[in-house]
């Protein structure tokens, strides 16, 4: 099931893209400066190019000091400098709070989108079935001019697990109204490949197609097999996922979790109203942990780049890695918002991201200055944990 990690990992991501959308967002206002100053070349009156370069200089100076300090600033004795400059500063707070809403909405829908992925798998099943009666029809025709043995899949057809699977009327209706057949073009043609070149080979498989039907527990286990074997291992299937979904590699864990399961709660004495795993124990909260974490870490940029700068004085923190300071400021974040969470967590949790998302020396940097400022903070009463536990914020 979806973790607070992953969910953590979530926001940082979100606030990287944010933070690099932000980026063209200052060249794009500076652009509208250079626009506002272009030469027209269909006036029928000569311009003086050089005053326009120097109006233009003298508004993309003004608003980059604007950009730095977030003070407003003189206004110019220039009306045309002027009107450049506030246009800018509107355009550019215009596009930004569309970014943090834009990403905002993104982060959540990444998260949610581990449950489709979820059901979209829990569909490889009855999708494998109908591959293999169109390879049957396929190798009966070759089977006429070869006189090859045909493999006999009779027994998979039958598989009372995976009957079991298809015939659950949650999936059935979450699948349709989630649009999570499989019927692409692209990922029935990775079904076909896993089929061809992998299962069909697999001596676990061949030795199960070969013995008698029958038995449910060996039913399960072959649909267990599958799926552990040639989906969330394997070539063909994966190296698809990998491509369909770029956050493949960092959800596969969750939603290999949640298929296993699942398989498993399909005993014998299951039916049809089996109820499917949930994303969380309660997306509800956990979704408003992810908003409020996203959203105050924006609200405090400022006051969090102005701690990290003072705790890295022998290190201009304009040099330190964007991911380390979004993920230093999600840390101060969390410990100041986040009341129940124990410091040591929240530290803990930052470092073992660094080591993934990070540079090789990240994990050092991150855990030394969360700890010092961590201290610094409880010293001075701006961090405070209450609940069982936490008065001493171990």
């Amino acid at each position: 099931m979806l973790n607070r990690r992953t969910l953590r990992i979530k926001v940082m991501q979100a606030l990287y893209a944010y933070h690099q959308a932000v980026g063209s967002d200052f060249l794009l206002a500076n652009d509208r400066i250079a626009d506002a100053f272009a030469p027209d070349l269909t006036s029928p009156e000569p311009q003086d190019r050089r005053l326009l370069k120097g109006q233009q200089k003298m508004a993309e100076l003004t608003f980059k000091e604007w950009h730095k300090s977030g003070q407003e600033p003189e206004k110019s004795d220039d009306a045309d400098v002027q009107d450049a400059v506030e246009d800018a500063i509107k355009y550019y707070q215009k596009a930004v709070a569309k970014d943090a809403s834009f990403y905002a909405g993104q982060m959540v829908h990444a998260a949610e989108s581990i449950h489709d992925q979820y059901l979209h798998l829990l569909n490889i099943p009855e999708s494998l079935l109908q591959i293999i009666e169109e390879e049957k029809g396929r190798e009966a025709r070759r089977h006429l001019a070869s006189k090859e043995p045909l493999l006999d899949t009779t027994r998979l057809e039958q598989n009372q697990a995976i009957a079991k699977l298809i015939s659950n009327q949650q999936l059935i209706d979450l699948t349709i109204r989630r649009s999570q057949r499989w019927q692409g073009e692209d990922e029935r043609e990775a079904l076909r490949l896993a089929w061809r070149n992998e299962m069909r080979q697999d001596p676990e498989l061949l030795s199960y197609l070969a013995a008698p039907a029958g038995n449910y527990t060996e039913d399960q286990e072959m649909l267990k097999h599958l799926y552990k074997t040639y989906v969330f291992k394997g070539e063909s299937l994966p190296r698809y996922l990998e491509q369909d979904d770029l956050n493949w590699e960092e959800n596969r864990p969750i939603v290999k979790n949640l298929v296993l399961k699942t398989v498993k709660m399909l005993d014998e004495a299951a039916n049809e109203t089996l109820e499917l795993m949930s994303l969380s124990a309660n997306w509800q909260e956990d979704k408003e942990f992810a908003e409020s974490l996203y959203k105050q870490t924006l609200t405090e940029d400022e006051k969090y780049e102005k701690l990290i700068a003072e705790s890295t004085q022998n290190w201009d923190v304009e040099r330190v890695a964007l991911t380390d300071k979004i993920l230093l400021k999600m840390a101060l974040c969390e410990m100041h918002l986040f009341r129940g969470i124990p410091v040591k967590v929240t530290i803990n949790e930052y470092i073992e991201i660094s080591k993934i998302y990070s540079t090789p020396k990240s994990k050092q940097f991150v855990n030394g200055i969360l700890d010092k400022l961590a201290q610094d903070l409880t010293a001075s009463g701006a961090i405070r944990k209450s609940g069982r536990g936490l008065l001493d914020n171990q």
